[in-house]
């Protein structure tokens, strides 16, 4: 048994001239990670996994800037302007980000906006990417949490339970000065995001669902479980009518991310099961230069020289309607023990 645990004594690693905040070294090596499933993802389903890191290159600095916008944005009157008015030099406050103070929710919706520009600007599935970084982001954010235990932040109130946080006096909120331990939230944050990677990553191997549903289930799981975290925190954060802002919010998103998975039915039909099998055997296709551009348009692997699977039975058409869905035809003159999955074009 734990008598509690303890925090680091410096938030710098030291390796000769050069210093590493902790801080930002775990928001690193949980993007690498995040990066690592989502290339695993994409070449069980049958795609380049590359797609992934060049994906990453975009969409990762699109959710680091998001996460501080949406902190400073809901934190500025009590963090960066003090009263009784704004000081030109709280300003550059806001930009050091090895400090601490990045918003999850601020990173999530601007990966996600950036993350539909890109699908479309490549022609990529945006459901496929969906279904791929769903369990990739709650990995990173559980490595990229244990950043705050190494600034000695967001944890909760005070508890003597075994795993209890030491926090040094400096660190201590107001009013909490006598206390010593306290619940370390970041960590049943990150083990929560856990738990909801190995979920999907089990729900998504069943493949039972459609294509893009992974990604409201990842919504609905993570803010379900930050909702009870909240609850914990004791350090000083935005409110509303009295209620931190962030629990608000994560039951605001736990209502659409139930909203977006049920809309539209979320069991993938037996031909689009099918179709889904049929790409992952065929496994990576594209051009030979490695574009990708051409790797994965509208839920299949086309280019030159692309993959083209044929069986005895049925005959599977896919092709991209106008509002970019898949549509999957059979025909009707087919069995059902095979497939011909061919190429689309834009």
């Amino acid at each position: 048994m734990f008598a509690s645990i303890p925090s680091p004594s410096s938030s710098v690693l030291s390796l000769g001239p050069l210093n590493l905040r902790f801080y930002g070294l775990m928001i690193a090596i949980g993007a690498i990670a995040g990066v690592a499933v989502a290339r695993r993802m994409l070449a069980r389903k049958g795609f380049d996994p590359e797609i992934a890191v060049d994906f990453a290159m975009w969409v990762v600095p699109a959710g680091l800037i998001g996460t501080r916008i949406y902190h400073v944005v809901t934190d500025y009157q009590r963090t960066y302007c003090g009263p009784p008015v704004c000081q030109k030099s709280v300003f550059w406050d806001a930009f050091k980000i090895w400090q601490g103070g990045l918003g999850i929710p601020g990173g999530i919706a601007a990966g996600f906006g950036v993350g539909v520009w890109y699908c479309r600007r490549k022609k990529l599935d945006l459901g496929l990417m969906m279904d791929v970084v769903a369990p990739a982001l709650p990995l990173a954010q559980a490595i990229g949490r244990l950043g705050n235990w190494f600034n000695q932040e967001l944890f909760g109130r005070p508890t003597s339970l075994p795993w209890a946080l030491q926090i040094d006096p400096a660190n201590r909120p107001a009013g909490y000065e006598r206390f010593e331990a306290f619940h370390p939230t970041f960590l049943y944050e990150a083990l929560w995001s856990l738990g909801v990677m190995f979920l999907l990553l089990w729900i998504d191997r069943k493949g039972t669902l459609r294509r893009g549903k992974l990604f409201p289930a990842y919504v609905t799981m993570y803010f379900l479980g930050r909702m009870w975290v909240e609850e914990l925190r004791i350090d000083s954060a935005a409110r509303l009518g009295g209620v931190r802002w962030n629990f608000i919010l994560s039951i605001i998103m736990v209502i659409v991310g139930l909203i977006w998975f049920f809309r539209g039915g979320y069991r993938a039909s037996p031909e689009e099961r099918e179709l889904y099998a049929a790409q992952a055997a065929a496994g990576p296709a594209g051009p030979a230069d490695g574009s990708v551009a051409d790797q994965v348009v509208g839920d299949q692997s086309i280019g030159e020289g692309g993959p083209e699977i044929s069986g005895p039975g049925a005959e599977v058409g896919v092709a991209e309607p106008d509002d970019g869905q898949v549509a999957v035809g059979i025909d009707p003159d087919e069995g059902a023990s095979g497939a011909e999955v061919s190429e689309g074009s834009d």
